[in-house]
């Protein structure tokens, strides 16, 4: 039977990260949070000092770069070349180096295959921001997340630790700005998705609201 995927998309703070996770709970499939792939990527080019505008240097860190996604007791942990970097990737900082590192083609074709990959072997639950647009296409159902600004930015805020509300939501708003309006996979939802509105919803209605919609 051919596996299945569910993409979820959508800007910071609209809630895709908990969502996604409580829904691949719900139906048993496996989470994958891509943008800890592209966070991982930012993690090492600071750690290396490695000038991501330089196509060659860039090059010669991707060739070497091996990051995996593991569970350890129902918690996604990412490893970086047997390291596990997952507390460190969370940082303001390495979230707008992200921003602008998987804006980058190379970085972005390392890291479309490795997901796909992944999808050829599980039901999954796939969240992001080009997921629906870009890796998978094809997927079997695709949604995007969205909420007004300040409502991410006080649930940001909630989980940052030395910003001020004011602090985390030019930093989103930058953010979303520098996502949607770069070249290479831009943040957008796909044709086929469907659109949910969070800021007024809990976790469990968005859930519902999706289940609804594959037919659980």
């Amino acid at each position: 039977m051919a596996v299945q995927i569910i993409t979820i998309d959508g800007p910071a703070g609209s809630g895709k990260t908990t969502v996604s996770k409580a829904l691949a709970k719900r139906l048993g499939w496996i989470y994958v949070d891509t943008g800890a792939l592209y966070r991982g990527v930012a993690f090492e080019v600071k750690r290396t000092g490695t000038d991501y505008n330089n196509d060659i240097a860039l090059g010669a860190l991707l060739a070497t770069l091996s990051l995996e996604l593991a569970t350890e007791e129902g918690v996604l942990r990412l490893i970086s070349s047997g390291c596990d970097i997952t507390d460190q990737i969370r940082t303001p900082e390495i979230s707008m180096l992200a921003s602008s590192v998987s804006a980058k083609p190379r970085v972005r074709a390392a890291l479309l295959e490795m997901q796909r990959v992944i999808a050829t072997k599980n039901d999954a639950v796939f969240e992001g921001r080009d997921m629906g647009t870009v890796v998978f296409p094809k997927a079997d159902h695709k949604f995007f997340l969205s909420a007004d600004l300040l409502t991410r930015a006080k649930r940001r805020h909630s989980e940052s630790a030395g910003q001020s509300l004011c602090e985390v939501e030019k930093d989103i708003a930058k953010r979303d700005k520098n996502d949607s309006e770069r070249k290479q996979a831009p943040l957008k939802a796909a044709d086929d998705a469907v659109l949910i509105d969070s800021t007024d919803l809990t976790v469990e209605e968005v859930v519902s609201r999706i289940l609804h919609e594959i037919g659980q």
